[in-house]
């Protein structure tokens, strides 16, 4: 780092936000020693869920009572705690509601930082952030800031608008009114087929005389894409109202007008799977519910991030930074791309993973800590061991399933296995992709082996274990950045892959072949 102007201060890592993601983050630098200070433009943590969702339930789940006492296992189902060790706030302290009520996570995300005597300046809204030739320079509440390394956790910035027109008379998801009662006898069209929108439509479906639903591809269900950021089943109520011919709907199409005709709007479609018919309906409300995308206004020329096509989220390189900005990093719901609509990078089940490995990669990078492993013997048994335990007992992977990986590099002349864990598995395609002979496991879904989730037809066979469709063990063998072997473990009820004849001895019998080559 160069000299810095006297009244510039310093520190090696900036975080914009302290939602989930900024206070997450925090945690672990600070409990790594790390040189680091979180900037927040509100009060206190957790701005976004002081207004959203509106109506105050969240859509993740709160599993208070399992079958396990392991405090790791347990976190599969507690889609809500930050990680922290000794884990003295978990998120059930704070409700004990399955879907809880986001008064309850602002609460939580307050305590947490208070907790951890987080190194969070509140009140201080960040103006500028510029690329220098040593790092970063950063304005925030009147003052300028030097880093080596920005991370920005702020979240959504702005509602995402469609390129609609007339989309001026739609009211905003972030505006209209949650009291059922205004919509009483109305037409009320809802844009959007997400969370969001079935949120809206639920809680107004007994009060308005039509619900409509309108986007251009159909609605995705969280049971079938196995993506919990999909519409999830407590909001059947409205998909029963279509089916059973209520006037509820949802429409497949594309809004190609909404006007204003006298106190209700008239608005233009085309069906998107009707040989390209048309129609105009009326309705007295038009309501936006079409998600969030980031802001980028506060990003200089020289340090402006580039964005996925849709223009919501950045594009990230496989360890979270930006594709195009040196020392840019992106941490919690914006850094999605990578597993978008897969794993649960979007939410604080997935991303606190996520950022327990970028912590071990920004000091591997700036503060030349070396990325941790664990060194085993390089024979069958050894490895078939390490792998069972790690799938029957981590909540990463259970929760980053097809994202998040164990790593196995060989050094068959040293007779030893280096067994890195939680990364993503392009990362460690890229990082190991010089090595002959690396495997990576994680837990998978069979998607696409089945066209009704109720109706599944098993084969509880060993060979034929790449036909589970439910979770199960993955192993693939690599050589230089291509696949070269596979294994799928069988799926189980009860998500426990220790049984001799299913599990042990057909990893044990892989492990044996393949090293043995």
């Amino acid at each position: 780092m160069t000299d810095l102007p006297e009244g510039i201060e310093h520190h090696r890592y900036l975080i914009i936000g302290a939602g989930p993601a900024g206070l997450q983050l925090s945690y672990y630098l600070q409990q790594a020693g790390s040189d680091y200070l979180t900037l927040e433009r509100a009060a206190e943590p957790g701005e976004f869920f002081r207004r959203f969702p509106r109506h105050r339930r969240l859509i993740s789940l709160n599993k208070v009572h399992t079958t396990s006492t392991d405090p790791e296992i347990r976190l599969r189902w507690d889609w809500n705690s930050l990680l922290h060790t000794p884990a003295e706030l978990p998120f059930s302290d704070y409700s004990r509601e399955y879907f809880p009520s986001a008064d309850d996570m602002v609460r939580y995300l307050g305590d947490f930082a208070r907790h951890h005597g987080l190194a969070v300046r509140y009140d201080t809204a960040v103006e500028l952030v510029a690329k220098t030739d040593d790092g970063f320079l950063v304005r925030a509440g009147g003052r300028e800031l030097h880093a080596d390394c920005v991370v920005v956790a702020a979240g959504w910035g702005r509602p995402n608008v469609p390129d609609v027109r007339g989309i001026e008379h739609a009211i905003g998801y972030e505006d209209m009114s949650t009291d059922p009662a205004d919509y009483a006898g109305q037409r009320v069209l809802i844009l959007g087929k997400g969370n969001s929108a079935f949120e809206t439509a639920s809680a107004i479906l007994g009060h308005a005389a039509m619900v409509h639903l309108a986007s251009p591809r159909p609605l995705r269900l969280a049971w079938n894409t196995k993506h919990p950021g999909d519409v999830r089943g407590h909001h059947g109520a409205v998909l029963d109202s279509y089916q059973f011919k209520t006037l509820h709907s949802g429409l497949d199409c594309v809004i190609d007008e909404i006007r204003p005709v006298g106190d209700r709007y008239e608005v233009s479609l085309t069906y998107t799977h009707a040989d390209g018919e048309t129609a105009v309906m009326e309705y007295e409300t038009v309501l936006r519910c079409t998600g969030f995308a980031m802001d980028t206004s506060v990003f200089a020329e020289n340090c402006r991030p580039g964005l996925v096509p849709s223009g919501r989220l950045p594009a990230t390189r496989p360890d979270w930074q930006s594709v195009n900005v040196d020392g840019l990093y992106f941490a919690g719901t914006l850094a999605q791309d990578r597993d978008f609509k897969k794993a649960s990078s979007a939410f604080i089940d997935g991303f606190r993973y996520n950022l327990r490995t970028l912590t071990a990669l920004l000091r591997e990078r700036y503060e030349g800590a070396p990325l941790a492993y664990e060194k085993v013997e390089a024979d069958a048994e050894t490895l078939t061991e390490a792998v069972l335990d790690r799938v029957n007992w981590s909540s990463a992977l259970w929760t980053q399933f097809e994202f998040l990986c164990d790593v196995l590099v060989v050094d068959a002349g040293a007779g030893v296995v280096r067994h890195y864990h939680d990364l993503p598995e392009d990362h460690a395609v890229a990082r190991f992709g010089g090595e002959s002979h690396y495997y990576t496991f994680s837990l998978r879904w069979g998607r696409d082996a089945y066209s009704d989730v109720f109706a599944i037809e098993r084969h509880p066979q060993p060979d034929r274990a790449a036909e589970s469709a439910f979770i199960h063990p993955v192993v693939r063998r690599y050589r230089g950045g291509e696949v070269v072997e596979e294994l799928h473990l069988l799926e189980d009820l009860l998500a426990e892959w220790r049984r001799q004849d299913r599990h042990v001895q057909p990893l044990r019998d892989f492990f044996t072949v393949d090293l043995g080559r």
